[in-house]
Order: C-alpha cells, then structure tokens, then sequence
C-alpha cells in the first residue's frame, strides 16, 4: 500500500505542486515568489472588534478566545518586542527564513487611518520583512482603509484576511457574528479593485451544519475573486462562550475521518489557481476542549494527502466556474 502511494505521487497530475501534495499550497506558492522559505510571525497590535466594543455586539463570536484569536502572539504590549521575540522563534526551526508580519488578534483595520499609519508603516519600512498580512472582518474595510492599503501594496506585498467562516445565516446567527456575507462581499470586491490580495477564512463543524453546508460554503468562495483561502477546524476552547455551552450539553462535532472528508471534498470544488494557506489550525494546549485530534496536525495533513490519492482527486477537479 505504501509503494501504491509512492507510484502515485511520482505522477501526481497537479500543477502548482513541487511535492506530494494536490492542492495549491502556501508554501509553494511563497517559495516560487521569494525562492526560500518564507515564515509568519503573529502579532497582536491591541486592536478591538465591533462585535466587542458594542457597535455591533458584544462579547464577540461564540468561538473567539480572549486575545481575538491571537493566542499565538508573543506576551509584550510592544510590537517591536512580539515581533523580535517571534523572529527568534522562526529562526530557531528555520534559520534564515524571511518573514512576514502578521497581525492577527482581532479585527486589524478597525481603526482610524492615523492610528493605522502608526501601527503598520514601521513594518512596511523594514527591510527585514518581505510582506504583511492583516485579518480583519469585512465590516472593517471601507475606501479610505482600501485607499491606504492600496498605497502600502506599491512597497511591500500586502495580504488581507477576511474571516467569512460560513456562508449561512444559521451560522451567523448561531454564532453570534454580528457580521454579514455581504459585508464579505463588498469588502472583498472593494480591496481587490485596489490590487490587495485577499483571504478568506472559513470554519468546518460549525453546530448544525451538515456536509453539504460546508460545501456550499466553499463552492460560494470559488466564484469570488479570492487569491487564497484558510480551511479550520472548529475549535472549542476554555473561556469561550460556545467551549462553556459545550460542556453544558455537548453537541455533535466531525471525527478526524469526517473532517478529511469534508475538506477534500471543500478542495475539489475550488479553483486550482486558488492558494491553499491552511486546511487544519492551531488552538493552545492548555485552553483546547475539543477536538483533541486536531492536535496531531501532520497526521491530519497526511490523511487529507492520503485521501485525494485514494479518490485519484485534486484540487479543482469538479471547479466550474459561474461567475
């Protein structure tokens, strides 16, 4: 069984891959632009969120950790301390990688243009850094933000991520999301007139949602102007809202088997020239309730690697494009 494998990606039909891997990968495409390995540093920049601050809602999306999902981020309220102690980090697995800066605690554009300015433009300065990736919500995004984005792009490549995670209003609500698909929508269609490179982040086991939604959800991204996507799975973790209704009455969430499935599945129907930045995600150790599989990240990605060789599928195979 493993020479079949072997066999198989020796002749793998997939053409933006270099190695074993039938989908369009983060790493290929960052190696093919820079020519080495490339690594992120994450930082949390002490933005906030309209779904926190009262705007739009309070207490945020039911999933979201106390730092907005920036757990990863060094603990120094300053950014050229995260962003050091964070280069540290990279360099000890991977000497000599470029980098990129990455905010992403919270909503990062959800700010005035000069406070903006002040965060970002050290980064867009240095010369250590050979781009800067900012999430955000597409209800952050407006024309003077897009303007001043669109003006950073012209030094330094500039990628934007816009947390959709799920194209059905049973979702949004359920979770508290404070956000719409066409807020999304409009936000992306707005940067990508500008020239910014765009990525969406979607949640796989969101409660109630079936296969089939999960699909929609991706099938929805691959008719839009999106040049990478981020595939998650549902992290339930401690001192979130939804980790709290879970121990409560806990509800179903995908086995390991069921999320490979699923996620091959989300591939199949997206564009090949769509980047692939991520197709499993991280949550700390000592916050994470479930699911415990998701730990074991490698072995997560070669079940998904296994899986597209046993169906002889790719990315894209069932792609049509319809808009």
């Amino acid at each position: 069984m493993v020479y079949y494998y072997l066999v198989i990606y020796m002749f793998n039909p997939f053409q933006y891959s270099d190695d074993n891997k039938r989908y369009y990968t983060w790493n290929y495409y960052l190696k093919k632009r820079y020519g080495q390995k490339v690594c992120k540093v994450p930082l949390d920049a002490h933005f906030t969120c309209p779904n926190r601050d009262g705007t739009k809602g309070s207490g945020g999306c039911l999933y979201c950790s106390a730092r907005g999902s920036g757990d990863f981020a060094a603990s120094f309220p300053n950014l050229n301390e995260q962003f050091e102690a964070g280069r540290e980090m990279m360099h000890r697995k991977w000497p000599g990688s470029l980098l990129i800066a990455y905010f992403q605690a919270y909503s990062n554009t959800y700010a005035s243009i000069e406070y903006l300015k002040k965060v970002y433009e050290p980064f867009i300065e240095r010369d250590d850094i050979v781009a800067i990736a900012i999430a955000t919500r597409g209800d952050c995004i407006n024309e003077k933000t897009a303007e001043l984005l669109s003006s950073w792009n012209q030094k330094k490549e500039i990628w934007v991520e816009l947390g959709l995670q799920s194209i059905h209003d049973k979702s949004e609500k359920y979770m508290n999301r404070c956000h719409t698909v066409k807020e999304f929508e409009d936000a992306l269609y707005l940067l990508h007139s500008k020239g910014i490179k765009c990525s969406a982040h979607i949640i796989n086991s969101l409660p109630y949602e079936s296969k089939e939604d999960m699909i929609e959800t991706a099938k929805y991204i691959a008719t839009l102007p999106l040049t990478a996507v981020k595939i998650h799975m549902l992290h339930l973790m401690e001192d979130t809202v939804l980790g709290e209704m879970y121990k409560n009455e806990p509800f179903s969430l995908l086995t390991r088997e069921e999320y490979v499935d699923v996620v091959v599945s989300q591939l199949e129907v997206l564009p090949p020239t769509m980047i692939i930045q991520r197709l499993t995600g991280d949550a700390p150790l000592d916050l994470l309730i479930e699911p415990r599989w998701t730990i074991k990240k490698t072995i997560v990605l070669n079940e998904i690697d296994k899986e597209m060789v046993r169906r002889d599928t790719y990315q894209g195979k069932y792609y049509m494009k319809t808009k």
